[in-house]
């Protein structure tokens, strides 16, 4: 029988995993609780062994541990951490001393297949892997590596060859998280498992469509760490142009991640690199008084932009993204634009009947929601917009955090929630002349929707509102102010 060429190669389920970096900020505040939350369901039940140059023993890392649960506001069950508790113990040393691969050696010698996750900053991904290689811990194992693959195209190319070297790509996953968000998995499934979007999911009937990724909080104690990133490649690159995959792709041919890869691929190779002419970069007052920015910074803490996707079904829509620290709301939001009826027949001189829009909150108060226009009995102010849609925690119950699914699929060997290399290859691509400009950021104040320029995007009319929650009352049209705020 013929193989299919788009079914992947059986991935191992893990024995024991190792978590490097399980002293520092992304364990303590998302792996931790995930592992926690993966014991409680029972889908964790191998060992987790720590790796960090700290002087803790096990029970040490088994109290910073419950701290890290209870943190995240969790109500801790005691069966459940004592199940959890039991299962973890810790590895110490420099990453650099070759001592510590020794004893991790020891420690997971008889253990079966190994998934070793390196939660730790992207300067030490290969040092790592060639040192896990040197005590032959690349054999019967699996290597998972946190954002940001690279900083470019070509330091992610060398990336991959660098770590390539040790773990052949089909032991090789790269996390974004935002793909083990479930509200994100369900742009696809609303697209392709519900007819009653696919005809209108076309450059027929869709005007615009915008992507927004909101924070109403600052960068915090990770000055160092952002200044050395900045918005662009923290999110834009990622996790924005991944939910933009998901937007603009074609049906997979089946139902595996490799074939979702390949047409996530299709979907950006079509798309145009960014423009820098209409690009808006910000920096909110007060950044570089921040522990850890370099003085005179010009990181962008906001970044606008628009974009176009050339292939059939989306020619000419224009997708305009948006993301930034310290805006008005913290709010991760599609909202596709229809194009409205070719004549206006209930509204007048006076009154525009608003669009159709279709929203996607894919972070927080998760949900699916689409404004529709009605008439409201005895009223001359024209259609009322009147919202229907699904609250995913009230319908479904509670969501699984990112980390969950992302630790999961690490552990299990399911590709899913991974980055397909073809895909960040093409998002270094599309981001890439707009990489370091020379110009600074514009400012902007903090709890604004960001420097004025955004809201003046070439074809932009107006960012639709966004409230902190999806099922917030709408304003009537005409009453939103520049970048969906409320007018003044």
């Amino acid at each position: 029988m013929t193989e299919n060429p788009l079914s992947p190669p059986e991935m191992e389920r893990s024995d024991v995993l190792v978590l490097f970096g399980v002293s520092g900020d992304l364990a303590k505040k998302m792996l931790l609780p995930a592992l926690y939350r993966l014991t409680e369901s029972g889908k964790l039940t191998v060992p987790v062994i720590g790796v960090a140059a700290t002087d803790w023993d096990d029970d040490a890392l088994r109290r910073h541990a419950r701290a890290a649960v209870a943190a995240e506001g969790t109500d801790i069950d005691e069966e459940v951490f004592a199940r959890f508790a039991a299962n973890l113990s810790i590895v110490t040393g420099d990453f650099a001393d070759a001592g510590t691969f020794t004893r991790l050696r020891e420690a997971v010698a008889g253990r079966g297949f190994v998934t070793y996750y390196l939660a730790i900053p992207p300067s030490l991904f290969t040092e790592v892997a060639g040192a896990l290689a040197a005590e032959g811990l690349n054999r019967n194992a699996r290597l998972v590596v946190e954002k940001p693959f690279g900083h470019d195209l070509d330091s992610a190319r060398k990336l991959q060859d660098e770590l390539s070297a040790h773990f052949d790509n089909a032991h090789l996953l790269r996390v974004d998280h935002f793909l083990g968000n479930r509200a994100v998995e369900s742009l696809m499934v609303s697209r392709f498992a519900n007819t009653l979007l696919a005809p209108i999911w076309h450059r027929a009937y869709v005007d615009n469509v915008q992507i927004t990724l909101a924070e109403d909080f600052d960068v915090a104690d990770r000055g160092s760490f952002y200044d050395a990133v900045g918005c662009l490649r923290d999110v834009v690159q990622n996790h924005m142009l991944q939910v933009l995959a998901l937007l603009v792709m074609e049906p997979p041919s089946a139902t595996n991640a490799q074939a979702q890869g390949l047409e996530k691929w299709r979907a950006l190779h079509a798309t145009r690199t960014m423009d820098p002419a209409v690009t808006v970069r910000g920096q909110y007052d007060g950044y570089r008084d921040v522990e850890g920015v370099k003085p005179g910074s010009t990181t962008e803490t906001y970044f606008a932009t628009r974009m176009f996707v050339d292939n059939w079904r989306w020619a000419d829509v224009p997708f305009y993204l948006r993301s930034g620290k310290a805006l008005a709301v913290s709010a991760t939001e599609v909202v596709v634009e229809l194009r409205k009826p070719p004549l206006e027949l209930f509204g007048g001189d006076d009154i525009q009947t608003p669009p159709n829009v279709i929203r996607f909150r894919i972070d927080g108060d998760t949900g699916i929601r689409a404004d529709l226009m009605l008439n409201k009995p005895e009223s001359t102010a024209g259609p009322l917009t009147v919202p229907i849609g699904v609250d995913f925690a009230r319908v479904l119950g509670r969501q699984e955090l990112p980390y969950e699914n992302i630790l999961h699929g690490a552990v299990v060997g399911d590709p899913e929630c991974f980055a397909f290399f073809p895909t960040v290859l093409e998002c270094w691509r599309i981001v890439g002349p707009v990489l370091d400009p020379v110009e600074p950021p514009l400012p902007y104040a903090r709890g604004s929707w960001g420097p004025e320029a955004g809201d003046r995007l070439p074809g932009l009319r107006n960012w639709h509102e966004l409230g902190p929650r999806l099922f917030d009352d709408a304003r009537p049209a005409g009453e939103r102010g520049p970048g969906g705020g409320p007018a003044d």
